[in-house]
């Protein structure tokens, strides 16, 4: 079985937000989560469905914690 990419739609990804900080939600680098720099977590998706629960997210490493698009 053949890992793909999830495929939400560029309009939906946009309406998600972290459900504890109502912050934006980011892609992860190979798109199989939606992290929160906010929250510092990282929300799985399975099946095309974010799941965005506290019990299925992981927290991030320090060295994720960095919002890449911070300077």
């Amino acid at each position: 079985m053949v890992n793909q990419s999830p495929k939400l739609a560029p309009k939906m990804l946009e309406m998600l937000v972290c459900p504890f900080t109502k912050t934006r939600l980011e892609w992860s680098k190979d798109k199989s989560e939606l992290i929160s720099y906010a929250a510092r977590l990282a929300f799985p998706i399975r099946n095309n469905v974010p799941l965005l629960i506290l019990d299925e997210a992981r927290q991030l490493s320090d060295d994720e914690r960095r919002n890449p698009n911070q300077k």
